[in-house]
């Protein structure tokens, strides 16, 4: 982590949530050498981050509605499937000057994208952008083959943002230093970022506050298809019961974890 833990400063307060809206007035804060930076939780896999008057999202999906959000500077796809990629809610959240940056697999369905390759960086509207790999190592279905999809590391406020994205704890993960605020994938499908191994790459990346997301498939299913099957976890275990897990394995580490409101109530 970078020298700037004496500035992060505990939340504010929680994103509050109803059913089908945002609103980001009460959103999460974090405290950096450039000032604040606040924190909307967008469903499932999304969030914005507003500093000053740069607005940076990444994933927007906008199936329980955006209300309240800004216009972005800057757009983030991180992968190509629908709670990712949401042509819609990009639209929504973009003027004539927003960028959208996203992996080559995305870039049929947003052609005015640019598109950033794994381990690539670059600088838009004074935001530093780096592409991080987002893969799979246990094999099986759902597949995220090295090379399709991107994490992103934002540096805001003076701050370094990690967005995973949707991936294990893979070699450029590992590699990465100076993580201020991390967004980790738990429970992902054929037993990927359980609690503990999602845990274990929080240590190793060792950021001073930590959010889970992408964290309850099921919830991702029936948003799309109130008859969809929700699925199970890896041991019988519920949602809140990986959470507390996840939370029990970093208790002595020092590293804050933060519960967004990621998954409003379906309607």
């Amino acid at each position: 982590m970078t020298d700037n833990r004496s500035y992060l400063l505990p939340a504010l307060a929680l994103s509050l949530v109803a059913a089908g809206t945002l609103n980001p007035a009460l959103a999460d804060t974090v405290t950096g050498p450039e000032g604040e930076i606040e924190i909307t939780a967008i469903t499932h896999n999304g969030a914005q981050l507003v500093h000053g008057d740069r607005v940076v999202t990444i994933d927007p999906w906008g199936l329980m509605g955006l209300e309240g959000l800004q216009t972005a500077d800057l757009v983030l796809v991180t992968d190509n499937p629908g709670h990712h990629l949401d042509p819609e809610a990009i639209a929504a959240l973009s003027d004539d000057d927003t960028v959208v940056v996203m992996p080559a697999n995305s870039s049929q369905r947003l052609p005015h994208g640019m598109v950033l390759e794994n381990g690539e960086e670059t600088t838009i509207a004074g935001v530093r952008i780096e592409a991080v790999a987002a893969y799979d190592i246990i094999p099986g279905a759902p597949e995220h083959p090295k090379g399709d999809a991107n994490g992103y590391v934002v540096t805001l406020g003076g701050l370094r943002f990690f967005f995973a994205g949707v991936t294990e704890c893979v070699d450029e993960v590992k590699a990465l230093r100076d993580i201020d605020v991390a967004f980790m994938p738990m429970n992902i499908p054929v037993g990927r970022m359980t609690p503990a191994a999602a845990a274990e790459c929080t240590r190793l990346l060792d950021p001073d506050v930590v959010y889970l997301y992408h964290y309850d498939q099921g919830y991702a299913r029936r948003a799309a298809n109130p008859d969809a099957d929700a699925g199970g976890l890896v041991d019988g275990m519920t949602i809140e019961e990986t959470l507390a897990a996840f939370e029990r394995e970093l208790a002595s580490s020092g590293i804050a974890v933060r519960r967004g409101e990621f998954y409003p109530p379906l309607p």
